[in-house]
């Protein structure tokens, strides 16, 4: 079994195309769980993050950026 691989916010972020401030948004809405911690900042499974970016997505048909 391996371990996924967990990224801060902000990385998780980049890597799904949205700003850190959405990242966070979705965690106040419930959208998004933070997988752990490493000091104060929150870190994110990457598969959840897209999981979570693809919902938001979803419901907005040719919703853009």
């Amino acid at each position: 079994m391996t371990a996924a691989t967990l990224l801060t916010g902000a990385l998780a972020a980049t890597e799904a195309g949205v700003t850190p401030a959405t990242i966070r948004k979705w965690v106040q809405l419930g959208r998004l769980s933070p997988a752990g911690k490493q000091g104060r900042a929150q870190l994110f499974r990457l598969e959840d993050v897209f999981a979570a970016e693809r919902a938001a997505r979803g419901g907005r048909p040719g919703a853009a950026g």
